[in-house]
């Protein structure tokens, strides 16, 4: 359990550029085949552990189009490549992004579980219900499940995943070589799983980590997301404008944890996705930011992506100059619906043309995450002090870049007293300052 409150910090590396970051290969420090080079993956890893991070996030889809994103088109799946860091790291947090939509419980929950196992206790999952409809056609089916079935999959896929790393209380194998006897049979439990959604009978055949269960993280931003995130939740990924709007999304998840679900709120931890940039002056920053952004922000890479929230629905066939298509909503409706439906109602209400629409995704909204160190760690601070957070996601884009958050907005953090000066724990709930989940059979008892 946490003694003070400090800042937490995740690293999320995006390989050769995702959304928004199309020509991020082009920097000569990143190989060409960053999204599946190992080595690249383990440098990142041990520098973020060098600064003494909690974790390192993995995000992933299973549905791509020519328009991808690089780091899309051509990546490692998640689970795989954090057992490899596992065992190229010592105490760095290993969080994955794994579907409850296309993946068997029984089977996830033991790759997690193995994970967990390997890492001595660092492992995390990120639940996600997949936003990008076209996967449900990789798996056989014909379209994507609705909201409803998504997040009610979600719910039972957690649930069922926690009582299923119960299978073994902690002491259930005796190994005593004096008698023979290797199990004690009565802390073996079968489950008998007879859901809305799924059957299991179980039991799993792994035992339980250091931890007890892998960290529990969420990333939607719908009613149903949020209410996911307030129910199962550990960790939550998010995105906010401004301090405000990440306040208002802080008290929102943080109420919903307690009032609904009887959880204490502390339990659950708010951690925004952030890009920063450090330069020597602030002037500096901002030029870095603005050649970045010039470089990846083009119309042809912006129309090419505008089609993702709604469905991958292709929008380069249509009239540019004619009234936004607000019949494209539809395609939203089992995709990322929620910010299709923000990207429809804003160009309604603006009267938008499709261009105006696509150069509004181009628009340069300046991060406050950029400055020389003290002014990146400044910021950092105010975010965290005002509520609006518990700690950050780190993007991790240009390497230079990235290793001056470490090398010179760390320090500052650790010299404010916001921030570890060294690793105090071993696991991941432990970095986080999260309890270890009690074996439901053995507190039966």
């Amino acid at each position: 359990m946490r003694s003070r409150r400090q800042i937490h910090l995740g690293a999320v590396p995006y390989g050769t550029g995702g959304p928004g970051t199309h020509t991020l290969w082009l920097d000569p420090e990143i190989p060409g085949d960053a999204s599946v080079n190992i080595d690249w993956f383990t440098d990142v890893a041990r520098l973020a552990e060098r600064g003494l991070f909690d974790l390192v996030f993995i995000v992933d889809s299973q549905f791509i189009t020519p328009y991808s994103p690089p780091h899309y088109l051509n990546r490692l799946e998640p689970l795989t490549l954090l057992s490899a860091l596992a065992v190229q790291t010592r105490r760095i947090g290993l969080v994955g992004t794994a579907t409850t939509s296309f993946n068997s419980p029984f089977n996830l929950t033991r790759r997690l579980g193995s994970l967990d196992l390997i890492s001595r206790g660092r492992a995390g999952w990120n639940v996600v219900t997949t936003g990008d409809a076209g996967t449900a056609r990789n798996y056989g089916l014909d379209e994507h499940y609705d909201y409803d079935t998504r997040y009610g999959r979600a719910q039972e896929f957690v649930e069922l995943a926690r009582a299923l790393w119960d299978s073994y209380e902690d002491d259930a194998f005796v190994r005593d070589r004096a008698t023979g006897r290797f199990l004690d049979r009565a802390k073996q439990h079968r489950l008998d799983h007879d859901g809305a959604f799924f059957r299991v009978q179980g039991p799993l055949n792994l035992v339980r980590s250091p931890q007890g269960h892998p960290v529990i993280f969420q990333a939607g931003d719908s009613d149903q997301g949020r209410d996911l995130g307030a129910s199962v939740g550990e960790g939550i990924f998010t995105h906010a404008a401004d301090i405000p709007a990440g306040q208002a999304f802080y008290n929102d998840i943080k109420g919903r944890t307690a009032q609904r679900f009887g959880r204490d709120p502390d339990h659950l931890l708010i951690l925004p996705g952030v890009k920063i940039v450090v330069g020597d002056t602030d002037a500096d920053a901002r030029e870095i930011e603005a050649a970045n952004h010039a470089a990846d922000h083009t119309f042809t890479a912006a129309l090419e992506e505008f089609g993702r929230p709604f469905g991958w629905h292709d929008f380069t066939g249509y009239d540019l100059d004619a009234p936004f298509p607000v019949e494209a909503l539809v395609h939203g409706e089992r995709s990322f619906y929620t910010q299709a439906k923000a990207i429809t109602e804003r160009a309604q209400r603006n009267g938008w043309t499709l261009r105006q629409a696509v150069e509004a995704t181009r628009e340069r909204r300046k991060s406050e995450f950029v400055g020389s160190p003290e002014t990146v760690a400044d910021k950092l601070i105010e975010w965290w002090q005002a509520r609006a957070c518990d700690g950050f996601n780190i993007a991790v884009d240009h390497p230079a870049n990235f290793r001056r958050v470490v090398e010179e907005v760390v320090p500052i953090l650790q010299e404010r007293g916001v921030f570890r000066t060294e690793y105090t724990a071993q696991t991941l709930r432990g970095h986080l300052g999260l309890p270890v989940p009690p074996n439901r059979y053995s507190a039966a008892v």
